[in-house]
């Protein structure tokens, strides 16, 4: 499959220059300053920095009062030059920070974004063109910040061909781009270097308010000793009660998997050592509605099975938040999830049940009104095969030691604009 779709570039090429443009939805940065940040305060029942509740591994966790970290991406787009014939450069540079606590502290800022698009090109018949680094295409299960399918990169691609009801789009990355260096000769000893090729075709319309999305990704690895692989994923939009529900099913091969990558994401190239053994399987369910004014939700189930030589494992995970604004601009949300991780080895299964209550003083009463500030109390509770694993993947360490519940409370604000 590798061979055939790098050997597809010429023809993707072609395709786009002959082909009449429209705008993707590949992650487009508008004119001005945007960003998102997350930060907060909290702590535990028995003291201390607060505790957040999850399995680790190749989970994800139910995010709402459950996010012990501090995060900002943001910058800014701007038209750097504009011929009288219309054709335009817009450029964008964004940077971000993150820390593994409440505190900024000493994070450090580094660059998230630095891409150029070409747009209105008369040979491009109105299209998108662009090269840098940038985020691309990464929807997500917003419940579990899980972005099912995550294509960021450095690299370069042609957006939003129109073929046929629905738009096409090329873009290739060069992934995991470093040399091993042998400590003791100063050579290089082998690459974890890898060639990645995104395919999309997205807005297919297969029912009334229902579309179809596809993402085929396409990997080539570059070293000794190391694999190639690929992904699918597909994906079935609807609209339903004043929001929307996406279905999705996946399945990855090696580096395609994105084990590697961190997460939960798939698209981008995970380790290149993982061989043709090592698969995942996905399927999801992710609805949001607002079927009055007043009223939300968000209802997740999800099963993921990992599957290699060494053994397999089974996530699965369910998950509802319900928000109701008694006011317009204070909800009341509630979040419960629950997770289940099989033992690779045959052992009892890890499980993890976790309750948020977190009013907040929202923009507005949708249940994608951002900014919130929030007060949150969150109760986690987990057998004992699961012990290790919430101590483990909890960032302020192992303060549960042998305990199998836990409760912790405060403040955060979230805000996208």
């Amino acid at each position: 499959m590798t061979r055939t779709t790098l050997k597809a570039l010429p023809l993707a090429l072609a395709l786009a220059l002959t082909s009449g443009l429209t705008y993707a939805d590949a992650g487009h940065d508008e004119d001005g300053f945007h960003g998102y940040l997350r930060d907060g305060a909290g702590t535990r029942s028995s003291g201390g920095p607060q505790s957040c509740f999850g399995l680790g591994g190749n989970t994800m966790k139910y995010r709402l009062g459950n996010e012990c970290d501090a995060y900002f991406e943001g910058g800014y787009t701007s038209t750097l030059a504009k011929a009288v014939d219309g054709v335009t450069f817009t450029g964008t540079l964004w940077a971000n920070a993150w820390s593994p606590s409440s505190d900024f502290g000493n994070a450090s800022l580094k660059i998230a974004k630095a891409y150029v698009e070409a747009k209105n090109v008369d040979f491009l018949n109105g299209g998108v063109a662009w090269i840098g680094k940038r985020y691309y295409y990464r929807p997500d299960i917003h419940m579990l910040d899980l972005q099912f399918v995550n294509l960021n990169g450095t690299g370069g691609g042609l957006d939003g061909i129109q073929a046929g009801p629905g738009k096409f789009s090329y873009a290739i990355f060069k992934d995991n781009d470093t040399n091993n260096i042998d400590p003791t000769t100063g050579l290089v000893t082998n690459t974890s270097a890898a060639i990645r090729q995104n395919f999309i075709y997205e807005g297919l319309p297969v029912n009334e308010g229902g579309k179809v999305d596809a993402v085929l990704t396409a990997i080539k690895s570059q070293g000794t000793n190391t694999h190639s692989g690929w992904q699918l994923s597909v994906m079935h939009k609807q609209d339903v009660w004043g929001g929307g529900n996406t279905l999705g099913i996946q399945y990855g091969v090696g580096p395609g998997t994105g084990i590697g990558v961190g997460n939960g994401r798939m698209g981008s190239s995970g380790s290149t050592l993982l061989g043709s053994d090592v698969t995942r399987t996905r399927i999801f369910d992710d609805l949001v509605v607002q079927p009055t004014k007043q009223f939300s939700a968000e209802f997740v189930a999800l099963m993921q099975r990992d599957k290699s030589n060494a053994g397999s494992t089974t996530w699965t995970s369910l998950g509802v938040r319900p928000v109701y604004a008694i006011m317009p601009h204070l909800k009341l949300q509630l979040e419960l999830g629950t997770d289940r991780v099989t033992s690779a080895t045959g052992g009892p299964d890890a499980r993890l049940t976790k309750l948020t209550f977190a009013p907040a003083i929202s923009m507005g009463e949708s249940y994608w009104s951002r900014p919130e500030l929030r007060f949150f109390v969150s109760y986690g509770k987990w057998n004992n095969a699961a012990t290790a694993a919430v101590n483990a993947s909890n960032n302020s360490g192992p303060v549960y030691n042998n305990g199998t519940s836990g409760t912790s409370a405060g403040v955060q604000v979230e805000a996208w604009w």
